[in-house]
């Protein structure tokens, strides 16, 4: 496959908010700082004033202020200075009563930022706190409550922008949401550079969100979330997520580190990842998923190292969608991976744990699963190292590899590592695939495991170079189903290959 090139076009004026001269300090516009004060009319006084005059810097300084929803606008750089603290007030009516508005919100706007050194803390615990007390008393409803939990809708996020150009958020730390932290909807040029997210408060509030945009660039951030950590999602209408670029990014969470998906109507064009750090994550390292009729395409992803994470690798092409159109998936590149997958669950001990799975499992290997007819095409996986710890006992959980027709196929399945259940691999499951190529692929185990390592099942171009599995405690170690045209060069594997490899239906 041929490198993915990208070509960005986030403006200058993003960044140029930053040298806007004229400033407008919240304090003289009444805020206060002493963590009880409610100054969301305070603080939208000095956005509208700053608006009004072409554009300008609204400064939160160093305190306390409290506050419910408030809107940027047109030309508004909110600078959080060091020691200033934006806190989401507790009351679940400060962000309006039948849809939760976000802490900061801004819709159909031009060159809006927030940058500076401060926080903003959602108090999201608080928050959820506060609505359920309102439910209980009919003020406010919700469907979902009582069977699971408040829905999104009842639930504010933290930042969420919307249709906007030129955006740049730099610098600051996000805490706390009971939602979604950061929603970049339908936006383009949009710079996010050096933010720490700390967001282990509540369920379903991923770390950075990217919808339905374009010319998006997400480096130098921290993420520890009880959600996906960068995820970015082609929903809620029409549109599709277009030139991404994430590099230096350190990630915690207790669903998956970086995701396309679940969400995925429209489609994932030209994402580039690099230099990821992942660690303690509940699910995948690295999840691609197109499960409700889009595309993905032209994903390069390298420069991975991840550690205590409970799936390495994993890309489903689905059809949760009740329409008779298909997602397709091709053109994936991932290169120069390290991962440590351990028997144990990553997340243990965090405020918000993964959920426990509803059936005993071995390690699940990483997967590349299409549908009949639907295959995943064009996969490249390139100097990768897997460390499974193994463990893989019958006694826990048993699939044999005799019985691959009896593993689901799962269609309108939730997109996850474990969907399939039990899985006849403990390394790699491949199924529903159009060219497959392992290049210096090293799958290690440092337990026994009953199963075999790989299986390639219903494959076609199947190419394998410099495939090392060291160690396999059963035989065989490769077992190709119903695959076509393959070739094999330089493998390393602990038996002969007449051994190690087993060909079904061919």
């Amino acid at each position: 496959m041929k490198k993915i090139m990208l070509f960005f076009f986030v403006t200058a004026s993003a960044t140029e908010l930053c040298a806007q001269q004229k400033t407008y300090n919240i304090i003289s516009f009444g805020a206060k700082g002493d963590g009880r004060t409610l100054n969301t009319s305070f603080i939208q006084k000095a956005i509208d004033k700053a608006t009004a005059a072409g554009g300008g810097k609204v400064i939160v300084p160093k305190g306390r202020f409290v506050t419910g929803t408030i809107r940027l606008k047109n030309g508004v750089n909110l600078v959080l200075q060091k020691d200033a603290v934006l806190l989401g007030s507790t009351n679940r009516l400060d962000y309006g009563k039948e849809i939760a508005g976000n802490l900061i919100t801004t819709t159909d706007q031009k060159k809006v930022s927030i940058t500076g050194y401060g926080e903003i803390d959602g108090q999201g615990r608080e928050v959820v706190k506060s609505l359920f007390k309102l439910l209980h008393q009919g003020v406010l409803k919700d469907a979902q409550w009582k069977i699971k939990r408040p829905g999104e809708r009842n639930r504010p996020g933290v930042i969420a922008f919307t249709g906007c150009m030129d955006v740049l958020v730099k610098g600051i730390t996000v805490k706390n949401s009971a939602g979604w932290v950061q929603d970049y909807r339908n936006c383009s040029n949009v710079v996010i550079d050096s933010v720490t997210v700390n967001s282990t408060e509540y369920w379903n509030n991923d770390g950075i969100d990217i919808v339905n945009s374009q010319n998006v660039s997400i480096t130098n951030c921290y993420v520890d979330a009880a959600d996906d950590g960068i995820c970015l999602k082609s929903e809620g209408g029409p549109g599709y997520c277009e030139n991404i670029y994430v590099a230096n990014c350190t990630l915690r969470s207790s669903a998956s580190a970086f995701k396309l998906g679940t969400g995925s109507r429209g489609g994932f064009r030209n994402i580039v990842v690099k230099n990821l750090v992942v660690f303690d994550t509940y699910r995948s390292a690295i999840a691609l998923e197109a499960v409700d009729g889009g595309f993905l395409e032209n994903v390069d992803i390298q420069q991975v190292k991840a550690v205590n994470t409970g799936n390495a690798i994993f890309i489903r092409l689905g059809h949760r969608n009740t329409d008779s159109l298909y997602s397709t998936i091709k053109k994936i590149r991932i290169a120069d991976v390290q991962v440590q997958v351990p028997a144990g669950k990553p997340d243990i001990g965090y405020p918000v744990e993964g959920p426990p799975h509803k059936f005993p499992h071995n390690v699940f290997p990483s997967s590349i699963v299409g549908l009949p007819g639907h295959e995943v095409e064009d996969v490249e996986l390139k100097n990768i190292v897997i460390t499974y710890e193994g463990g893989g006992a019958k006694e826990k959980a048993y699939f044999g590899w005799d019985s691959l027709p009896n593993v689901p196929e799962n269609a309108s399945g939730y997109p996850e590592f474990s969907m399939f259940g039990e899985l006849p691999a403990w390394a790699l499951y491949v199924r529903h695939a159009k060219g497959i190529t392992l290049q210096n692929v090293q799958l290690k185990l440092q337990q026994p495991d009953y199963r075999p390592a790989c299986i390639f099942d219903d494959v076609t171009a199947l190419q394998l170079t410099e495939l090392n599995i060291p160690v396999c405690n059963t035989l065989p170690v490769l077992i190709l189903n119903k695959v076509k045209e393959h070739t094999f060069s330089k493998l390393t594997l602990p038996v002969e290959e007449d051994k190690a490899i087993v060909f079904i239906n061919r």
